[in-house]
């Protein structure tokens, strides 16, 4: 299985950890098929998209040419397709000694692609005379050394985002042909932006200091409160600018459901820890190590725990080194947690690792000095003397990086997609159903989105999907696009699921008539749906309660 170059931040044990944490993907399993040996994956690509190039000489319009990546990047990232971040391409520029702000040759894009080592690249290109705003864009195949013929869209520029998904659609069927959701569809399936709100978006992010970048986020959420993308930019930045009371009130907007909450809460734990908040902390952290398993979450729930005074934080230290043994501050915390066990041996051997790792350490040195001072005074292993000094602080780590995760998620899932790609759509997915339900019951809900679009992605007529659709989208407080897919796997099938969640809806909505009417109907089609019954008690309260007679004056 093939990484990005750039992407290798992490030292093989932490690849290899990772690895074993992707189980509850469910996919791994197809790793013991005799097939997948001896073939190569055909899905789990990845893909990198540079800002498009402004020919018309407009001015204001220099944002517009970083909203393609942006934008484009939203539209075509899939539970087989890795678009890489911008701050992935940063670091290929900066390697590369090119200035963001420089726009690259075709043939220098080419070398920096060759040297991510991705499937595909996309450039492009958009012009503007006043009237009518045009886009071009082509696709790069890295692997087959070919460059696809350029696909364009035009109209007018306050269509802009309808401009460039339809230009994102063209893409996608370039790399999928098979797809079987219509433009249409696929433009009317993408997330409601404000034109504004994303233009302020992007000037935040691309903004030379951090006053322009927190002007334009913050107006970016004043035009759209739930611009989530714009929250977390606003939080981090605050966060950057050690405003840490800002940046938890900008990061705590940020919904759990979608895939970015992980590093919010990342940065929400770093943000309550240097206020003093711990407990706070504990649990930000604690959200992002049940779904992230990454050796920095459990590092800095482990600093969060020995702030507390609890005692688990060793283990956490611990799991930490399991996933990357040649970090020295993992060392150097767990050696302060097992001397304060009284372990004076083992925080002993810590710390020399920790030396071993970083050579110059001088905290490390006076620690590992007074240790082994205590232990030949104190005569014994396992016990330090009375009155001991007291050792210093764990350190926290504030980097945090799930794109390999998420990379390598996506290269496993990639050999159970060639197993399922094999066969007719409608059974491929009917895979995607299946899996979306298994991670929707697991509270993945982001995921198991993606899952059921891609399912009607290659089976419209899929009526579990679109119901899958509708309990994620009601799950987001999205009540009009929940019940439209609520809606359309009713015109394909009739069954209880899609009656369920209008019903929810309804009673949502202070309708319980209404809602009792859709659970009967539920029932009549599955008398022994548990779902179904117990919200039809909770329907029967609601009128019970509407049905009280008003107190007397």
């Amino acid at each position: 299985m093939r990484l990005p170059v750039l992407q290798l931040s992490y030292n093989y044990f932490v690849l290899k950890s990772i690895c074993f944490r992707l189980v509850w993907l469910g996919v791994i399993l197809c790793l013991a098929s005799p097939e997948f040996a001896q073939n190569t994956p055909t899905s789990g690509h990845t893909l990198l998209i540079f800002p498009f190039e402004n020919t018309s000489g407009a001015p204001g319009l220099e944002w517009i040419g970083e909203s393609f990546p942006e934008l484009l990047g939203s539209r075509l990232a899939s539970a087989s397709l890795y678009v890489l971040s911008r701050e992935e391409r940063l670091r290929a520029y900066d390697r590369a000694n090119i200035p963001p702000s420089v726009r690259p040759s075709r043939a220098t894009l080419y070398r920096i692609a060759e040297q991510m080592d991705v499937d595909y690249a996309v450039m492009g290109q958009f012009g503007y005379d006043g009237k009518t705003f045009s886009s071009s864009a082509q696709l790069l195949d890295m692997r087959a050394l070919k460059l696809l013929p350029a696909t364009t869209v035009s109209g007018a520029l306050v269509d802009l985002i309808n401009i460039q998904t339809g230009l994102a659609w063209d893409l996608l069927h370039g790399l999928r042909p098979e797809l079987s959701i219509t433009r249409d569809s696929f433009v009317a399936s993408g997330p409601a932006i404000r034109l504004d709100a994303f233009e302020n978006y992007i000037r935040g992010v691309i903004a030379g200091n951090a006053v322009e970048k927190i002007a334009h986020l913050r107006e970016a959420v004043r035009l759209k409160p739930d611009y989530n993308d714009a929250w977390l930019q606003l939080g981090k930045t605050y966060f950057d600018e050690r405003r840490y009371e800002l940046a938890s009130a900008a990061l705590a907007h940020i919904p759990q459901t979608i895939p970015s909450a992980q590093e919010a809460n990342f940065f929400l734990g770093l943000a309550s820890y240097y206020q003093g908040e711990f407990a706070k902390a504990e649990s930000a952290f604690s959200q992002v190590a049940s779904r992230m398993p990454l050796p920095e979450v459990y590092n800095n729930l482990g600093v969060a725990l020995a702030r507390l005074g609890k005692k688990d934080a060793a283990r956490y230290f611990q799991r930490a080194l399991q996933d990357d043994p040649n970090d020295a501050d993992y060392h150097f915390n767990l050696a302060i947690e097992l001397y304060r066990a009284g372990d004076l041996s083992g925080s002993l051997r810590q710390l020399s690792q920790s030396l071993a790792l970083r050579r110059g350490d001088t905290e490390a040195k006076a620690f590992s000095d007074r240790v082994t001072e205590e232990q030949v005074v104190s005569g014994q292993i396992t016990t330090p003397r009375t009155g001991a000094f007291k050792p210093p602080l764990e350190r926290i780590k504030r980097n945090y990086d799930e794109n390999l995760f998420r990379l390598m998620a996506l290269q496993i899932q990639a050999l159970a997609e060639q197993r399922w790609a094999k066969n007719d759509p409608r059974t491929h997915a009917s895979f995607h159903v299946g899996r979306g339900d298994e991670l929707l019951s697991q509270g993945f809900v982001s995921e198991a989105e993606r899952e059921y679009r891609e399912a009607v992605s290659l089976d419209s007529g899929n009526a579990q999907a679109h119901a899958g659709l509708a309990r994620v989208l009601e799950n987001n407080a999205d009540a009009n696009g929940a019940r439209m897919e609520a809606e359309q796997a009713l015109r394909l099938k009739q069954f209880a699921e899609p009656l369920l969640v209008m019903a929810r809806l309804d009673l949502r909505d202070n309708k319980p008539e209404e809602a009792a009417e859709t659970v009967n109907r539920a029932l009549q089609l599955e008398p022994a749906n548990a779902s179904a019954q117990a919200l039809k008690r909770a329907v029967a309260a609601k009128l019970a309660e509407k049905a009280q007679p008003l107190p007397s004056q």
